[in-house]
């Protein structure tokens, strides 16, 4: 068979622009996603070099005129890292901590032995697993018996980490409760309006499940108003598109948590949102609380979290990787990994006001 030179030529471009779109699509394939935000953080010196005995921990506490305040951290956390080098880096607050409290850092992932305040033996992996942390950093302050007073799942900014510093080391447990503590001072709201978001649901609001139609999980925003920390989960965090998508997949109310708006809860009873609010201890503005199809409530966000975390939170519900992974770390940490091997950089400090991220 006779083949003219143009037509080896082309068969030659034909099988060279193969090769190239193969070994192109399998560099694609084989590409695995950055990682950005991890930050690695060097702990103050002046925190107790526990021996993680905590019966002894209290005792030592006490007789130093302290409370115990055991800090749940993990490696390259940037939220550790904010509460060390944000929060720990304003005079009072540091003063504060050093004069009343013996910080006992754990590491939630650690082997390290601790002996709890039952006398029973574990790492610290089962301690925290067995504390139910699911944030880092988590902080548990004690008192003198060793009962948790008080317990802040997450970075909370300076301002807010203080009231919390400040009720524990002036007993205020004894006196007051934490939510009531707050309340008194919060400015008391100057007018203004909720934030609303196209997904928030309308009143009124009866949360009762319908028999028709398949369940959907819920989701309840509790915020108030002249809320800095809300205005800026609004327009900072949830201008994402992905993080907007997995939120949809929800039934979704907004409340304002000093609020006497009627509202029935999934279980039938009849509260304004400031009772319901309270029953649930709702402390924070803003407060995600993210119950199951059947009603349970799986996972809480009343800290501050940027893009990557808040968007995890909702997907550990509506993906229903609650089921099989009781951590929510570890399920976090797997999402990171599924998104890197399929090409995607993940970057769990950033905003969802970042171009990139912005919705649309």
């Amino acid at each position: 068979m006779h083949t003219s030179p143009l037509g080896l030529i082309g068969a030659l471009l034909y099988t060279s622009l193969l090769l190239a779109a193969n070994f192109t699509a399998s560099a694609s394939e084989t590409r695995r996603g950055a990682y950005h935000g991890a930050m690695a953080t060097e702990y103050p010196a002046w925190f107790k070099d526990s021996f993680l005995n905590l019966q002894d921990d209290i005792a030592e506490a006490k007789d130093a005129n302290k409370r115990v305040m055991l800090l749940f951290t993990q490696d390259n956390c940037p939220y550790c890292n904010a509460l060390i080098e944000r929060n720990l880096a304003q005079k009072e607050i540091e003063e504060l901590m050093r004069k009343r409290f013996d910080v006992v850092a754990v590491n939630m992932w650690g082997d390290r032995e601790v002996i709890g305040l039952d006398g029973k033996k574990h790492n610290e992996k089962s301690f925290s697993a067995s504390l139910r942390v699911q944030f880092t950093p988590t902080l548990l302050f004690l008192d003198e018996t060793g009962q948790i007073i008080l317990r802040l799942n997450g970075y909370l900014p300076p301002a807010r980490f203080k009231t919390a510093l400040e009720y524990v080391a002036q007993n205020k447990e004894k006196e007051i409760g934490y939510r009531d503590y707050l309340a008194a001072r919060t400015p008391p709201s100057t007018g203004g309006e909720l934030i609303k978001e196209d997904f928030f649901k309308p009143a009124p609001h009866d949360l009762t499940r319908k028999p028709r139609g398949k369940p959907r999980p819920l989701a309840v925003f509790f915020e108030q108003k002249d809320c800095p920390s809300c205005a800026e989960l609004h327009e900072k965090v949830l201008l994402d598109k992905e993080t907007r998508d997995v939120i949809r997949k929800f039934d979704v109310i907004q409340l304002d948590m000093w609020s006497s708006t009627p509202v029935i809860t999934p279980q039938g009873k009849r509260l304004t949102a400031r009772e319901w609010a309270k029953a649930l201890d709702v402390k924070y503005a803003p407060t995600i609380v993210l119950f199951n199809e059947q009603d349970r409530e799986i996972i809480r966000s009343e800290a501050f979290f940027k893009v990557f975390h808040t968007q995890g939170i909702f997907a550990y519900v509506a993906e229903g990787g609650y089921k099989t992974e009781p951590s929510f770390q570890r399920y976090l940490s797997a999402r990171a990994d599924k998104m890197r091997e399929q090409g995607k950089d993940v970057d769990i400090w950033r905003m969802g006001d970042d171009a990139a991220g912005a919705k649309k």
